[in-house]
């Protein structure tokens, strides 16, 4: 099984995949349409499909990760569910230092099955919510990159991602849509958390039929220690415009 969409799409991102990486992510549709009849992971496992819809739209986040963090930084993928999009960067890119975030016993007993059939022993899945593991130390303001993809809202998402991420990183979310009214929501929220000016990137990735976005935050301050809220609360009450002034 050669993953031609994926090659094709990933070569125009400007990544190269070896014999051995197309054989890992060959495993890795196979591990997911295995488990899929099981639990609950996504509704796209058709082959082709996998490749671009999954793979190749996990792989577009490299055009938005600063190339230092590509060669040895530590990112986390926040709500990672299948795996998406950490597991397919930490193929790709074998220095990556790779951490999966996932709250359902489930997907996390997938994701670790994974790590373990790829090998990929260095690779940490950490099941929890991001309400609770944002305040233990060892993670709070510990990583360089810190993803989401189909996560929230982003006013939701900036709660969930932001305190995660050191000073001088970033938090980058995957959207599609009309996507302007959510971030322009969102900013005061990001300001409020520690980060900087929202940045959209658009994306116009082969196999799939709209174009994707890559919204990124800096981290330029610590969040304040109050942040996140109890789990639950983020989406309950968001962070909106009103709510950021206020606590500002």
């Amino acid at each position: 099984m050669k993953p031609d969409l994926l090659l094709a799409g990933a070569d125009g991102l400007g990544i190269t995949l070896t014999e051995a990486q197309q054989s890992a992510f060959a495993r890795y549709f196979h591990a997911l349409a295995d488990w899929n009849q099981r639990v609950n992971l996504t509704s796209v496992d058709g082959w082709e499909q996998v490749q671009t819809v999954h793979f190749l739209d996990s792989l577009s986040v490299a055009a938005a990760l600063p190339p230092q963090v590509l060669d040895g930084g530590r990112i986390l993928d926040v709500g990672s569910g299948a795996g998406f999009p950490g597991l397919p960067l930490r193929i790709a890119f074998p220095r990556l230092r790779v951490a999966v975030l996932e709250s359902v016993g489930k997907k996390a007993a997938f994701l670790r099955a994974v790590v373990d059939l790829l090998g990929l022993h260095d690779a940490e899945v950490l099941h929890g919510r991001a309400e609770d593991l944002a305040h233990r130390p060892e993670l709070r303001e510990a990583f360089d990159a810190v993803l989401a993809r189909g996560l929230a809202a982003m006013p939701v998402l900036a709660e969930l991602t932001l305190p995660l991420a050191r000073i001088g990183g970033v938090v980058i979310a995957q959207k599609k849509g009309d996507i302007a009214a959510e971030v322009d929501e969102a900013a005061e929220a990001v300001r409020l958390l520690g980060g900087g000016p929202l940045d959209t990137r658009w994306l116009r990735l082969p196999g799939l039929p709209d174009e994707r976005a890559l919204v990124s935050a800096p981290k330029i301050a610590p969040t304040p220690d109050q942040y996140p809220r109890r789990p639950g609360m983020p989406r309950k009450r968001p962070l909106g415009r009103r709510a950021a002034l206020r606590a500002g």
